[in-house]
């Protein structure tokens, strides 16, 4: 399964995570802190879509109430 995300609040503008059988195989983020981003994306490749909302649900970034990786649980959440 594939689906495509629009983060709020945060400087990610896009989120393409695909997923099958519960594991996730890819992820691209267009914009935000671009090296973060790639960084977070390939960590989380291998990953269960659960293990990966569970590590990075509630993260914040500046004050904001939520942050790139929180938005990428958000995403995920989706897939469950």
């Amino acid at each position: 399964m594939q689906i495509t995300y629009t983060p709020k609040g945060v400087c990610s503008r896009l989120m393409r995570i695909e997923a099958e059988d519960g594991v996730i195989k890819s992820v691209e983020v267009v914009g935000g802190c671009n090296g973060n981003l790639q960084g977070i994306s390939r960590l989380v490749v291998g990953m269960t879509v659960e293990d990966a909302i569970s590590r990075m649900e509630g993260i914040n970034c500046g004050g904001k109430g939520t942050s790139c990786p929180d938005q990428l649980a958000q995403a995920l959440k989706q897939l469950t």
